[in-house]
């Protein structure tokens, strides 16, 4: 359904257009073409609750000075049949819009109709979209980053989702490679060493030296013994990582489950290997004339690729050499294909293969350099870099007392992700890791997370919703029920706190969107936050059981749209909506 918000958008471009045709007609206006112009929300509500640039942008065109242009568009407008009140001229020539009654009525009116949907639109036309997040190392626990992204990653589909597109969450298990090499290997000492003693084989520097490896060596041993000290080291060592990896996944993905994210795919990076995908992948980039070989392996044109990009983007051959950019390998001496030609095979299966219109990737900050190469690479192999998108991330610093923390209290270990989820709740860490923009660095206060108190962003969320439905619910008990109102009812509503109140709900779509487009879903959080102020500042100056019977129902019509559209917000976060705390 078409909301009120974006009927008073329509209603102004075509009170603009008709009113420079009636001064076009009248001779005060040259017959020029119109150029096009913006219409936002003004900072200061003095300068009307929209505004427009038409006159501006206009001025070359008309070759008249912009307050001129915009007195003569205001004197041939009429507002009859529309949301306005009035409209005025202010400053150089800015054109603003004041709202009336009935709009602020029929914001109410959409959204007790539209319910549950509120919030969402058709902006995305169903283009599907890839979001790949977390896909941490299946060799070891979830840290404090693959948390953030975690939350991060899901609650971005969700706005997405929220804004009209179809949305596939992925999470790319890197089971082959190096690090499943590394994995065998740390795996094969430690299981060797509980037989032999710690000091018989010594574990390399650069291995996995974690309490989990020790862990899985000692189950894979509980369940074969020292047999298979007996065996080959390569037999050995497949054995321990086909025992160990799925365990591990496993312990992943029940994480996920308990932090409310569930994955439409777990992507294994073996299957690439395994497919020939990743084999054709690299005979393509050959056959495309982006590879070389130099010391026995095989060599990727990252130079050339990145260098014309640049220059598309109009960057000068000294800004391109201060860049230091360097070629990749593709295939090492040892014929074994590295990760970054993985990488490659895997963006394609997505964009190529499976054709999702967009990929968008959430990465930690330290994957910086690794973007503009993806993207040429993506451009190598015939696919349009524009249709990867990759969100940077931030670290986290835990913080508690003030101090950081990098220890858990319970295992005295480096905290991981599951670590957290059992000391803070799930609601206040996915809220919490979204409260900044992803490219921020973030301290996540753990005192701050568990807090019951308006200081906590969750809980003071959580607590507007939950007062509703004490309000409500007190009223019951009096036999005062929310009734439905008409709109003559709800033009009541004209306090400044109400008015205030019914602007920001009316925002929550274009919220959305904006955060869609932004790939920001701290746009998200904020919204909420300023929700609950906004209502607990309406409640405290707009008393709703009043003997005015008519009155008395409006404010509850508009409690419950409020109630209503904080559900909707936490529902989108994954976030519980108490009715009672």
């Amino acid at each position: 359904m078409e909301l009120t918000t974006q009927k008073v958008q329509t209603q102004i471009g075509n009170l603009i257009a008709r009113a420079v045709e009636k001064a076009f007609s009248a001779g005060v206006l040259p017959g020029a073409e119109s150029a096009p112009f913006i219409i936002e929300v003004p900072a200061d509500k003095r300068n009307g609750d929209f505004s427009t640039n038409a006159a501006m942008v206009n001025a070359k065109n008309f070759r008249l000075p912009p307050r001129k242009i915009a007195e003569t568009i205001v004197s041939f407008a009429s507002n009859e049949d529309t949301y306005f009140e009035k409209i005025e001229v202010a400053g150089p020539g800015f054109i603003n819009f004041f709202l009336n009654d009935a709009y602020y009525a029929d914001v109410l009116l959409d959204i007790r109709k539209a319910g549950e949907s509120y919030g969402k639109s058709d902006y995305g036309k169903g283009k599907r979209l890839n979001v790949e997040f977390v896909s941490a190392n299946p060799t070891g626990p979830m840290h404090m980053g693959n948390a953030r992204g975690g939350a991060l990653g899901d609650c971005l589909a969700a706005v997405l989702e929220y804004a009209g597109y179809e949305v596939s969450r992925e999470f790319y298990v890197n089971d082959a490679g190096n690090q499943i090499d590394k994995f065998a290997l740390s795996l094969d000492i430690r299981y060797q060493q509980l037989f032999k003693g710690e000091n018989s084989v010594e574990l390399p520097e650069d291995s996995y030296h974690g309490a989990d490896i020790k862990q899985r060596a000692e189950e894979f041993a509980a369940v074969y013994g020292d047999s298979y000290l007996q065996k080959s080291e390569k037999e050995r060592r497949k054995a321990l990582v086909d025992f160990a990896l799925p365990k591990n996944i496993e312990n992943m993905k029940k994480a996920m489950e308990k932090y409310r994210i569930n994955y439409d795919t777990w992507f294994s990076e073996l299957t690439l290997h395994n497919g020939g995908e990743l084999k054709d992948t690299i005979e393509l980039l050959k056959n495309r004339g982006y590879t070389y070989e130099k010391d026995g392996a095989l060599w990727y044109k990252n130079i050339e690729v990145q260098t014309a990009m640049l220059k598309e983007q109009g960057k000068s051959q000294e800004y391109i050499d201060r860049l230091e950019l360097k070629d990749d390998v593709l295939v090492r001496q040892n014929g074994n294909p590295t990760y970054f030609a993985a990488d490659i095979a895997y963006h394609r299966n997505k964009l190529e293969k499976r054709g999702f219109d967009k990929a968008i990737d959430v990465w930690g900050a330290d994957h910086h350099g690794h973007v503009a190469r993806m993207k040429g690479a993506m451009r190598a192999v015939g696919i349009d870099e524009n249709r990867l998108d990759v969100l940077l991330m931030q670290l986290v610093r835990l913080v508690s007392d003030g101090k950081v923390v990098r220890m858990s209290k319970r295992t005295g270990n480096a905290i991981t992700l599951v670590d957290l989820l059992e000391e803070v709740p799930i609601d206040a860490v996915r809220f919490m890791f979204n409260i900044q923009e992803p490219g921020s660095v973030m301290d996540f206060d753990l005192d701050l997370a568990v807090k019951q108190s308006s200081q906590n962003p969750v809980y003071y969320c959580q607590y507007a919703h939950a007062r509703i439905c004490s309000i409500l619910a007190k009223l019951s008990l009096e036999g005062k029920k929310v009734c439905e109102c008409s709109k003559k009812q709800l033009e009541r509503l004209t306090e400044p706190e109400e008015r205030a109140l019914i602007a920001h709900l009316a925002a929550l779509p274009s919220v959305i969107v904006l955060a869609a487009k932004n790939y920001d879903p701290a746009k998200v959080t904020h919204y909420a936050t300023q929700l609950a102020t906004l209502f607990h500042k309406y409640y405290n100056a707009c008393r709703v059981n009043v003997d005015d019977g008519e009155l008395m129902q409006a404010r509850l019509f508009l409690c419950v749209c409020v109630r209503d559209t904080m559900k909707n917000v936490l529902r989108l976060l994954k976030i519980d909506a108490p009715e009672r705390m």
